[in-house]
């Protein structure tokens, strides 16, 4: 199913052609989701709201590693984060891409 940004687009063809915009983001996110590193952090973010040294703790990572990972997917606005105290707490911001990334885990562990 193709899903339509501009509605009089979707209803006077049955086919176009993706706007830069909607390809960038789209490539992004498919980007975002090709690096193992951040593959285990999106999916153990799916499961609970974590801290950088909770993620490191789970993970077994660095801490440099995982402050990045967790830049590059904020700024995609994959993740979300919230203060409390002086912790900075980490979730899930785009339910889509974890979608789609428990739909991949899913096909991958099918037998």
């Amino acid at each position: 199913m193709i899903i339509y940004r501009n509605e009089e687009k979707a209803m006077s063809t049955s086919y176009y052609d993706l706007d830069q915009e909607t390809l960038f983001i789209v490539s992004q996110s498919f980007k975002a989701l090709s690096d193992p590193t951040r593959i285990r952090i999106l999916h153990l973010l799916a499961n609970k709201e974590c801290s950088v040294g909770e993620i490191v703790e789970q993970l077994e990572l660095g801490q440099s590693t995982v402050s990045h990972q967790l830049r590059f997917l904020k700024n995609l606005r994959l993740v979300k984060s919230r203060r409390a105290g002086t912790t900075i707490y980490y979730s899930p911001q785009d339910e889509h891409v974890l979608d789609i990334l428990e739909k991949t885990i899913e096909h991958a562990t099918h037998d």
